[in-house]
């Protein structure tokens, strides 16, 4: 079957996030227009149409969707508007499809299709070496692909947004603060401390685990090269600060729901 989807047709591809949707619509193998949304705005009453209306209007010749989705409500309000819209059944992402990927996960059906995604990009991109996913989110999550194409595993952390949230909530007296890049690395102000805390802490985290899972690969399973793919909306912040040389795809997840269409349904058209 083939693993590219015929010159020409057009693919809408939708990634839900906890805090934003993005799509994009492919042809061929590239996108040729994106989408961006608060996902909170779909669930509620009639927040699908308005926000898929004017932006699908552009691509009448539209008939296939793949949707990748975090948050089941939307996924249902998207995936039922798209349908009827379409007139077509929507690909959702998940562990029953064909995947580029040989999986081990408890249950299989409860590895995210944000990462299911992100590892089948992965996959496509890195052949033959190992590679460590990273999709810096709301959380942040890290898949690992051995060289042989088998998913070691993975980790899950709070996201940045996740962590100011909860020194706000959970304190009396810590305010909530937008998460920007700090200026220094010892703040001089309660906000300026928590910023520097909370990038600071995160991106020591991230490197942390990132060495400890290469060195595990290395020492434990005679990986020779391990690569980093790195995605999100925090990613770009991150890999500032960040040692090493990562690649950095911001739509990582929506080409490889991409690649997973391709894979299963592509050829068939």
């Amino acid at each position: 079957m083939s693993e590219r989807l015929r010159e020409g047709n057009l693919l809408l591809a939708v990634e839900i996030g906890n805090t934003t949707l993005v799509a994009a619509v492919f042809q061929g193998d590239e996108p040729v227009a994106f989408l961006r949304g608060a996902t909170s705005e779909l669930i509620s009453s009639g927040g699908v149409s308005p926000l898929f209306l004017p932006f699908l209007s552009r691509f009448p010749g539209l008939c296939d969707a793949v949707l990748s989705s975090v948050v089941p409500t939307a996924e249902r309000a998207v995936g039922e508007w798209l349908e009827g819209a379409l007139h077509r059944e929507v690909m959702r992402v998940n562990a029953s499809l064909r995947l580029p990927f040989l999986l081990s996960y408890d249950p299989p059906g409860a590895l995210g299709s944000d990462r299911i995604a992100l590892c089948a990009r992965a996959s496509m991109m890195e052949e033959s070496v190992a590679v460590i996913a990273l999709d810096v989110g709301t959380a942040i999550t890290a898949d690992v692909l051995g060289s042989d194409g088998r998913y070691m595993g993975g980790i899950i952390m709070p996201g940045l947004e996740l962590m100011a949230d909860v020194l706000h909530s959970g304190t009396a007296r810590l305010p909530r603060v937008a998460v920007t890049l700090p200026g220094e690395i010892l703040g001089h102000s309660t906000r300026e401390c928590i910023q520097s805390g909370v990038v600071w802490g995160c991106v020591s985290g991230v490197e942390g685990l990132v060495s400890k899972i290469t060195r595990w690969l290395e020492d434990e399973h005679g990986e020779q090269e391990v690569r980093v793919i790195a995605t999100g909306g925090h990613a770009p912040l991150l890999a500032r600060l960040l040692d090493g040389t990562w690649r950095i795809d911001e739509h990582a997840v929506l080409h490889g729901a991409r690649y997973l269409f391709a894979l299963n349904r592509g050829a068939s058209g």
